[in-house]
């Protein structure tokens, strides 16, 4: 696919120039490079746009290889999960769900379809990675192997009274196809959850390290608000949930928005966004300040999210750090894109002790922690990245 001159949702071209430009990032958040290509493996410029006409900010780049994939470490923290059974619960009885067909969008391995089945609704899936489609099955969840790719897309088990898309929705780079396509399986009057990074609390924070290839989209509440009403959703609520992170739209199936909204569609402003680069320059001279207060290296990180795989490369930590730990298994034993820094489990920490654990979990990091004072030796010095700055835990 070549690069975007127009925004993939209303047509509209960009404003001239980008927005902002970060050299040497993560080609991507998954499929990490492993020992025996690292040779050949690099980071890449990322380049990203506003839409002139309806301010969605997004990537000019490609989507990376497997975008049709759902790859979720997320199921790895009970916080989250716990999070769900009360949200999912919530949903079901509120929209009067029980005993009916509701359809997962990218549902990974299941692990948020196990949780709406057991909050009573009749849940089925669909997932592009074969893989985890065979996983689901295993587990004894109605999943199908495919993806949304058109506005005629049909399921066999349609129609459905209800959907949800958590955090998936801003990986695909034809949106307008995606939404209709899930609207084309649903019955009339059905209710969705659509979830995607809040962007709106990206700016306030200057989180510069949300940006990464995975994501070609970047929603605020009024862009997704604009996408779901042209392809045919009507908002019921909105709310910012998970520490502000992510964006939850309740919806429902209703008409689609005249074409003349797109031609009426403008952009307040360009954004500006200068002020990411002297936040960037603020927390890389944090971080390694406090590097400099230890020896030979012998601090690590523990996190291997798009957030900490991001700031790794863009503070040059390659050659300072130890190794990075994560309790996803499917990452341990890979690198870090771009910087090439080993992963490794939870558990090196006692077989390789370190000096100090530099936290870069974003919404996970107090429950990480927690998991470190309570599990590993209780000297080890813990500093936690939070979106003001470097916290030091000592």
């Amino acid at each position: 696919m070549k690069k975007q001159e127009k925004c993939r949702v209303c047509g509209n071209v960009f404003f001239k120039g980008p927005l902002l430009q970060f050299d040497n990032m993560p080609k991507a958040a998954q499929f990490l490079p492993e020992k025996g290509n690292l040779k050949n493996e690099h980071g890449e410029s990322l380049t990203i746009y506003q839409c002139s006409g309806c301010g969605l900010v997004q990537l000019s780049s490609p989507p990376v290889p497997y975008y049709k994939d759902v790859i979720r470490a997320a199921a790895f923290s009970d916080e989250m999960k716990s999070f769900r059974v009360g949200q999912f619960r919530e949903f079901v009885d509120k929209y009067s769900l029980k005993g009916k067909k509701v359809l997962e969008i990218g549902c990974g391995r299941g692990e948020y379809l196990s949780i709406m089945q057991q909050a009573g609704a009749d849940a089925y899936g669909l997932e592009h990675l074969e893989e985890s489609v065979e996983l689901c099955k295993k587990e004894g969840l109605n999943v199908s192997k495919g993806f949304i790719d058109s506005g005629t897309y049909q399921l066999k088990r349609a129609p459905f009274a209800a959907f949800f898309i958590m955090n998936y929705f801003e990986h695909l780079p034809d949106p307008n196809s995606a939404l209709r396509g899930i609207r084309d399986n649903l019955a009339d009057e059905a209710v969705g959850l659509v979830e995607v990074p809040n962007f709106d609390m990206i700016v306030e924070k200057k989180l510069f390290s949300e940006f990464i290839s995975d994501h070609l989209f970047y929603f605020t509440k009024d862009t997704l608000t604009t996408a779901l009403k042209l392809n045919g959703f009507e908002i019921i609520e909105c709310n910012a949930v998970w520490h502000d992170y992510i964006l939850s739209f309740v919806v429902r199936k209703g008409p689609f928005a005249h074409s003349s909204v797109v031609d009426s569609l403008k952009a307040t402003k360009k954004l500006d966004l200068s002020h990411f680069h002297d936040y960037q320059i603020k927390i890389t001279n944090e971080i390694q300040e406090y590097l400099c207060r230890f020896s030979n290296k012998n601090v690590a990180i523990w996190g291997a999210g798009h957030q900490a795989l991001a700031i790794i490369a863009l503070a040059n930590l390659a050659g300072k750090i130890k190794y990075v730990v994560d309790s996803a298994t499917f990452k341990q034993g890979k690198y870090t894109p771009a910087t090439h820094i080993p992963i490794v489990s939870p558990e090196t920490l006692k077989k390789e002790p370190v000096d100090a654990v530099i936290v870069m979990a974003a919404s996970y990091s107090d429950e990480v922690t927690k998991i470190i004072r309570q599990n590993y030796d209780p000297n080890i010095k813990i500093a936690i990245l939070r979106d003001f700055g470097l916290e030091i835990r000592e």
